[in-house]
């Protein structure tokens, strides 16, 4: 993962200007209870029509502020994720051309579309999200807390029971989901390979008529995947419910707490009604807390499998340079298009060499046949860049 994240280096202002700008919202959000406290206690206990207006129009001015720093804030998280993404992708694929035959087929051509694909769309998505949310959410949850504590003292402290109850359901749930999506990505990766090798082999299938084993074990395989995604759904979905009803029980005592509050002259309606905003601030943002560490674990698996691929070595790697007798034969048109000088070439793991000292030369425009019977490497002559490189 640190391999890839170099190219954050590029996105610095991006990535400093998104989480700022959604605390700067957080900090709006967290005026609009004491403001719709402040409506019911004095606009609408006084009828004071004119500072009911006027409230009004500073809640509409906080909620606009909030809409513009939300909307610059996933400008810039837009942006650094995207173009993060998109040099990865270049860089990835750059490496995987220089690869050969042998280490594409260790690591497999559907493995390495996956990484190509999903895995760095997953990536994306994981830096969108923790540059927008990494600051906001515990923010809210702190300050929601705080703000509750400044309206009154025992009141809040019903806040100090619910939020450790929250994180014990919200974060025990994400932290028994996260190996199950691991499990989900590494079955998914041997469904996508028997996928791939059954298109490439379809013909040697039926030739052999192996379609119903085939079959077979692709189903085996589909139905191993599925057991552990409706799992993993089964646990994650475990989370709503729970949150809710946790939730639910504190506004209950708090609202119970709150009358008897009222009743004693100790705190005001209004101050119910911001203690009630506050309570279930704090429950959507443990919420989005949780999903964004899910889709951050996510992220950083995706992207240890493409450092995974990144830090894989290529056997032979192609020379840059050239001697002066070089440089002079090429002017001089006397340089061969290609040159074998005593190549040998052996496929990882095979028993022989498929080539044996070979050495011939091909000047530009000549035509040469190379004649041969079946697995004597002929393909391999053919076909230098991609199989020595």
């Amino acid at each position: 993962m640190r391999k890839i994240l170099r190219h954050m280096k590029e996105y610095r202002k991006e990535s400093v200007c998104a989480p700022l700008f959604k605390l700067l919202e957080a900090l709006f959000e967290l005026f609009v209870p004491l403001v719709m406290a402040r409506i019911i206690d004095i606009g609408i206990a006084n009828g004071d029509r004119g500072y009911i207006v006027r409230m009004c129009l500073v809640m509409a001015a906080l909620g606009l502020i909030g809409l513009v720093c939300s909307i610059t804030a996933q400008y810039f998280a837009a942006k650094a994720a995207v173009g993060f993404a998109a040099k990865v992708r270049h860089e990835l694929f750059a490496h995987i051309q220089s690869l050969s035959f042998s280490e594409m087929d260790v690591c497999g051509t559907s493995t390495l579309i996956t990484r190509m694909t999903s895995d760095i769309n997953q990536v994306q998505s994981g830096v969108n999200l923790f540059l927008r949310l990494f600051l906001r959410s515990p923010f809210i949850v702190f300050g929601a807390m705080v703000m509750a504590f400044t309206i009154d003292v025992k009141a809040a402290m019903i806040f100090v029971v619910v939020i450790p109850i929250l994180c014990v359901i919200v974060f025990g749930i994400m932290l028994a989901s996260i190996p199950l999506y691991r499990k989900v990505q590494e079955r998914l990766d041997r469904v996508t390979g028997m996928t791939r090798e059954n298109l490439q082999g379809v013909r040697v299938i039926r030739a052999f008529r192996r379609e119903e084993k085939e079959i077979e074990t692709f189903e085996q395989g589909n139905e191993a995947l599925v057991g552990i995604q409706v799992l993993s759904g089964r646990i994650s979905a475990l989370m709503n419910p729970l949150t809710y009803v946790v939730i639910n029980g504190g506004l209950l005592v708090l609202l119970y707490t709150g009358a008897i509050r009222v009743d004693g002259g100790f705190i005001t309606q209004g101050a119910v009604v911001a203690l009630v905003n506050y309570m279930s601030q704090i429950l959507v943002e443990l919420v989005k807390l949780a999903n964004l560490i899910i889709n951050v674990t996510k992220a950083i698996a995706c992207g240890n499998r493409i450092g995974a691929i990144m830090d894989l070595e290529p056997d032979v790697v192609s020379g840059t340079g050239a001697s002066k007798t070089e440089t002079a034969n090429e002017k001089k048109g006397n340089v061969p298009a290609v040159e074998f000088d005593h190549v040998s070439f052996r496929y990882k793991n095979a028993g022989a060499d498929s080539l044996t000292d070979i050495t011939f030369r091909a000047m530009p425009g000549e035509t040469i046949g190379i004649i041969g019977g079946t697995g004597s490497g002929k393909s391999i002559a053919c076909q230098p860049d991609s199989t020595f490189l």
